[in-house]
């Protein structure tokens, strides 16, 4: 290797050394803590020990749709500014305070009732933390994607993946083990507690300042014209304006930006982790049927899957800085497809405990390169101007085909094996590595694919 390429190395490697890439580990441990707690394993085992039904225990996952429906109030984040908190603050900084603050109360709360009687306030209670912790997904977003220029994107993903497992692992096993030592309400007060991680970064972070260019501007314009839009005709003018301008127009602007190649890239946005999210799906059904133990999954996923997972994230942030955005894109196509081959052969073979680890290490390293790059492609695709409101649309788009499909795994394994599964997750990859390639060759051609320019060059 050259000297000039270990150069090239060692400047990649320094992203992880900018204050605001290492800010985002600890902006990720507080935007990751609320998930388990509200919607998931923990709250559910909560409810368990209290003697709540199965049935009404069901229900509460409803909360989780709130992370998905999270695009409706982007438009909202992205221009209301916040009384006396965005002069102090900022417009980022000050929604994000707003949150953790709302989740900070929110999971308290839920420690002041008792659940087995007013099950519906804690259902309340759920929902506002719920909704306050989207709210915080969103503006952390934007904040993230505003804060540095594309080639520490990368890295930025990496940190907050990172920070982010690193908290489900807190909500997880540690609300678990402080509810089993002490009591539920404690380890609810605690994980209360643990959100000053996130208040005290958003206090000590800097406010970007990405400005709103002028050209967004006439298009705002131009847009409000053709829908003969004027602001200074009463309230509902100034509503329908600031619709047209919150809503509307990042649409419009996407569109404009990306012109004929548009569609090309949404439809990479809805298929890129599709391989990945559908395998999922079946992969502890597969685990147990296949005859490893409970012990021994625990162990294998949570030793080695989130050491590989943190090594593929930090990898991938390396990657983009390195090359581009582009070719690591692809790689991370290419690996999520074949790590899937791994599990069709770990279908065929006899129970190995080393096989197992081997398979779930390179899922995990291969499925924390691909989240790092992509999620530091869908920031390259989003304007200033409408970070929360692009963001979180690519985000839902993003996840729910792999959802949709995802729920036709079981009916594939009952009727041919998990083998032909895994093959079909595998071929379900395809579709994503094509659109990349095709995204390769139109972005030599087209400067309106590369905004950040050296997608196909490295990036000295």
């Amino acid at each position: 290797m050259s000297d000039s390429a270990i150069r090239s190395w060692r400047d990649s490697l320094r992203v992880y050394t900018q204050p605001r890439v290492l800010s985002m580990f600890f902006l990720g441990f507080s935007a990751g803590l609320p998930l388990l707690l509200v919607s998931s394993n923990t709250l559910s085992a909560w409810l368990h020990d209290v003697g709540i039904t199965l049935t009404v225990i069901g229900f509460f996952s409803w909360v989780g749709i709130i992370y998905s429906i999270k695009f409706f109030w982007a438009p909202v984040i992205d221009r209301l500014p916040l009384p006396l908190l965005t002069q102090w603050l900022g417009r980022r900084r000050s929604w994000m305070l707003l949150a953790q603050v709302g989740i900070a109360a929110g999971l308290f709360s839920m420690t002041l009732i008792d659940p087995a009687i007013h099950t519906g306030l804690l259902a309340t209670f759920a929902v506002l933390v719920a909704f306050s912790s989207a709210t915080q997904d969103i503006v952390i977003d934007a904040w993230r994607i505003e804060a540095v220029e594309s080639t520490l994107q990368g890295a930025m993903a990496a940190t907050y993946v990172g920070g982010y497992r690193t908290a489900l692992l807190v909500a997880g096993a540690g609300a678990l083990l402080l509810a089993d030592i002490i009591d539920w309400n404690t380890s609810y007060r605690v994980m209360a507690l643990m959100m000053l991680v996130g208040i005290v970064t958003t206090l000590i972070i800097q406010e970007p300042e990405p400005g709103i260019e002028d050209k967004t501007r006439e298009m705002e314009a131009e847009l409000e014209k053709e829908l003969g839009l004027d602001p200074q005709n009463g309230i509902l003018q100034r509503l329908m304006t600031w619709f047209s301008d919150a809503v509307i127009a990042p649409f419009v602007d996407f569109f404009r930006r990306y012109s004929r190649h548009a569609l090309i890239i949404l439809a990479l946005v809805a298929v890129y982790k599709l391989s990945d999210v559908t395998m999922g799906v079946m992969a502890m059904p597969f685990y147990l049927d296949m005859g490893y133990s409970k012990t021994e999954i625990a162990s294998i996923a949570k030793i080695f899957g989130f050491g590989m997972t943190l090594a593929g994230v930090a990898v991938g942030g390396l990657l983009v800085a390195r090359f581009g955005l582009l070719r690591p894109l692809l790689a991370g196509a290419v690996l999520i497809a074949a790590t899937n081959l791994l599990f069709a052969t770990l279908a065929l073979s006899t129970p190995s405990l080393t096989l197992l680890t081997v398979v779930i290490s390179a899922d995990n390293l291969s499925g924390g390169i691909a989240t790092a790059v992509f999620i530091a492609y869908l920031s390259s695709l989003t304007n200033a101007a409408y970070t929360a409101t692009q963001y979180a649309l690519f985000s839902s788009l993003m996840s729910l085909p792999g959802h949709f499909i995802g729920g036709i795994a079981g009916i594939i394994v009952d009727h041919h094996g998990y083998f032909y599964f895994f093959v079909y997750a595998a071929l379900l990859g395809l579709p994503a590595i094509g659109l990349v390639i095709w995204l390769i060759r139109l972005s030599r051609s087209s400067e309106n694919l590369t905004d950040i320019k050296s997608e196909s060059e490295e990036v000295n």
